[in-house]
């Protein structure tokens, strides 16, 4: 995660030393995310953040697309302490409509999708066990850029990618929903 951290603020930094020639946007999301109940319950309604980065040469088609999103759950059933913890790297292209300076910006996007997943119990002692998966990932969205550099909108997305848990094949993806709040550059 250090070495995601770091690679993001280097492009950051590149980016923002060549700011005349690019364009993005980093926003914060808020929401929640819905994992298969079968998989996950009674931690299936999980409470989602993340940043999400994008960003592109002015003349490009699509920007590339760097998202970190977390969520977790924690419920008690039957005197046993349960939680379920999930994390993404989604690495992919992000097409944004509407042309520099617009105020409406709808957009998709989809890629590759690295994600980590815990799952534990707690009755006397506690029990847990983590996987990762590599999966896929799809999100549709709109913003309004309020004085050309100021983002507030809502995010939809999909993400897929099997874990295998206490010897269980599972989905740690699922369906996420939320707002966004962030910076246009």
């Amino acid at each position: 995660m250090k070495k995601n951290i770091l690679a993001v603020a280097l492009m950051l930094f590149f980016v923002s030393a060549n700011a005349n020639a690019w364009t993005g946007n980093v926003n914060f999301f808020l929401g929640g995310k819905s994992l298969d109940e079968n998989d996950w319950a009674p931690v299936d309604q999980h409470a989602e953040f993340g940043v999400l980065v994008d960003f592109k040469q002015q003349d490009w088609p699509v920007s590339i697309a760097l998202d970190f999103l977390g969520s977790t759950e924690e419920a008690t059933e039957l005197g046993v302490n349960f939680e379920g913890t999930t994390s993404e790297f989604d690495v992919g292209v992000r097409k944004i409509w509407g042309t520099e300076g617009s105020t409406i910006r709808p957009y998709i996007g989809g890629g590759l999708a690295f994600v980590g997943a815990e799952f534990k119990g707690t009755a006397f002692t506690t029990v847990s066990d983590d996987d990762n998966g590599t999966g896929i990932w799809l999100n549709g969205g709109v913003y309004w850029t309020l004085n050309q550099s100021f983002n507030i909108g809502l995010d939809l997305r999909y993400s897929q990618a099997d874990v295998t848990l206490f010897g269980i094949d599972a989905d740690a993806g699922g369906t996420h929903a939320g707002l966004i709040l962030g910076v246009h550059w």
